[in-house]
């Protein structure tokens, strides 16, 4: 059953991961603009969904296959760890756009709140459903309070420095902290932590490279969705 149900995960992940890069490559401008709305070659985006590819043949934006493959691993190891509990249908849900948001803060250093909003209702609201099914592994309560406990955190660092912690990392924290609060504060800790190292480290394996000095700005939002990956991974096993 295992088997099967991570295949079929990955194959939504593959699927999905396809949509993604049209997204990120409208989605990747400057505070201030508008979304993009032709490709680099002039041709109009007729919608938001579809793939990365121009009527001529000519695809745009991310690398494709590697955004899909990154889009099926991550579905494939959420399924593996989190296995028939019903939560898993949020997390394959929320895992494409976790994805592009990372896709996104890499290429532009923003985090578009037309993203980390709705994505912070979503998690909540498919949790919130998810209470309803038998046999889940967390609790919505440790959600809510994880996303406002996790925000707020974020908030003071924010206020604190500016410049390293953004406004749109404070959003994004929404999300993050529902679905690690899912699964406790433990959880929780353990996810943020994880994003934090992992910034650490490419952060210090950019100034060994000597790729950027020690005041460079990186973009911090797919390193804490990153950590929250993990957590999340941690979690599913456990729970």
């Amino acid at each position: 059953m295992l088997p099967l149900l991570v295949l079929g995960a990955a194959l939504w992940g593959a699927l999905t991961g396809l949509l993604v890069p049209r997204a990120a490559y409208r989605l990747s401008v400057a505070p201030g603009e508008d979304w993009r709305a032709e490709s680099p070659e002039g041709h109009p985006i007729g919608s938001w969904t579809g793939l990365a590819r121009c009527p001529r043949g000519g695809w745009y934006g991310p690398r494709t296959w590697g955004v899909v493959t990154v889009t099926a691993l991550v579905c494939a190891a959420v399924a593996a760890t989190t296995g028939t509990r019903p939560e898993l249908g949020a997390w394959l849900l929320l895992a494409p756009f976790g994805v592009l948001l990372a896709v996104v803060d890499f290429t532009v250093h923003r985090l578009p709140d037309v993203l980390t909003l709705p994505l912070a209702g979503a998690a909540l609201a498919l949790l919130g459903a998810v209470t309803l099914v038998p046999e889940q592994g967390g609790s919505w309560s440790g959600a809510l309070y994880g996303a406002l406990a996790l925000a707020g955190a974020y908030f003071v660092l924010f206020l604190i420095n500016p410049n390293g912690m953004g406004f749109g990392d404070v959003k994004l924290a929404l999300a993050l902290g529902a679905v690690l609060g899912w699964y406790g504060w433990g959880v929780l800790l353990l996810g943020t932590f994880a994003g934090f190292l992992l910034a650490a480290l490419y952060g210090a394996g950019l100034v060994i490279a000597r790729r950027a000095g020690r005041k460079t700005a990186i973009p911090f939002g797919p390193f804490l969705i990153a950590g929250a990956f993990v957590g999340l991974l941690l979690g599913g096993y456990a729970a």
